[in-house]
């Protein structure tokens, strides 16, 4: 994707290549890092036109990538466990702000021996190895509710934004798998992204607030593009609905933009979402010279 006529207010140092929250205007920085580590060959986990898709766009959809009995028992479990904290508080689960519905459960891959094992899937790891070039670690890790008729948005965010700015990752070396437990329809609230956007950094505007993650993982106010370079973004890429029967799973770079609409129909949707990230990258300070967010949120051992 080709951004022209953009202008950058802000100039990275060695020590910040993506500055963010700083300015008080937005801008776009050019992406400074590979997209893929690794060269392709016949040995890789990924089929070359896959590869090469990813590459260009930020995201690729395996259809039917685990069977229905593995997702019969990982469904099982995710009841098991929101029935759970439906009732149960803990800082690890995040509630929706009017509802108190379950949204999330962080730190499922540390906390759930039957998470643990789908984090550690050899086909998962072979794929993260080979998109990041190095060994691999779980950086983040989260089921994702959205209930039928009472599902809420996420709204457009880069990923990455938040973990340089917030979590002190170095560089764009990760990526997330989301691993459909329900069906995917264009209807229910499915991820959404601008393929291309990967390609370059949006730095937003607002300094972050102490101790901001109690409040963004409801609702995020920081860290939020633009409107108008969420324009920009989807008059050049446009916008994919990412769709799959159960068992499906969506790979998507750490800097593509993304989000979901709230699901106002009767079918549930819910995900398990591992994020990989190499060993090379590991958690830095925070950018924004913050305290560092939770392990249960960004993984720092």
């Amino acid at each position: 994707m080709q951004f022209a006529n953009t202008k950058q207010t802000a100039s990275p140092s060695a020590a910040d290549r993506y500055p963010s929250r700083v300015e008080e205007q937005p801008a776009f920085l050019e992406r400074q890092d590979p997209v893929v580590y690794s060269e392709w060959t016949a040995d890789s986990p990924l089929t070359k036109e896959q590869s090469a898709f990813y590459e260009k766009n930020g995201y690729l959809v395996l259809d039917r990538f685990f069977s229905k009995e593995e997702i019969g028992e990982w469904r099982t479990e995710l009841r098991r466990l929101r029935e759970i904290y439906q009732s149960k508080e803990a800082e690890h689960v995040i509630a929706e702000p009017e509802s108190r519905e379950v949204r999330s459960i962080f730190a499922v891959h540390d906390n759930n021996e039957m998470f643990k094992r789908l984090a550690a899937h050899p086909r998962l790891v072979a794929i993260a190895e080979y998109l990041l070039g190095s060994g691999t670690y779980i950086h983040q890790s989260r089921i994702n509710f959205k209930p039928g008729f009472s599902g809420k948005e996420f709204y457009w965010h880069s990923d990455f934004e938040t973990w340089h700015v917030e979590d002190g990752m170095p560089a764009m070396r990760a990526f997330s798998c989301s691993i459909a437990l329900e069906d995917n329809f264009h209807h229910n609230g499915p991820l959404m992204v601008i393929p291309g956007s990967h390609t370059a950094f949006v730095s937003c505007i607002g300094k972050t607030p102490d101790n901001h993650f109690k409040q963004s993982l409801r609702r995020q106010e920081y860290g939020v593009p633009d409107p108008d370079s969420l324009e920009k973004l989807s008059r050049e890429g446009g916008i994919h609905t990412t769709i799959g029967e159960a068992g499906s799973i969506v790979l998507f770079d750490c800097n593509i933009m993304h989000g979901s609409n709230s699901n106002i129909t009767p079918d549930p949707r819910s995900n398990v979402f591992l994020v990989y990230n190499s060993v090379e990258n590991r958690l830095r300070e925070p950018y924004s010279g913050q305290k560092p967010r939770p392990p249960y949120i960004a993984t720092r051992s």
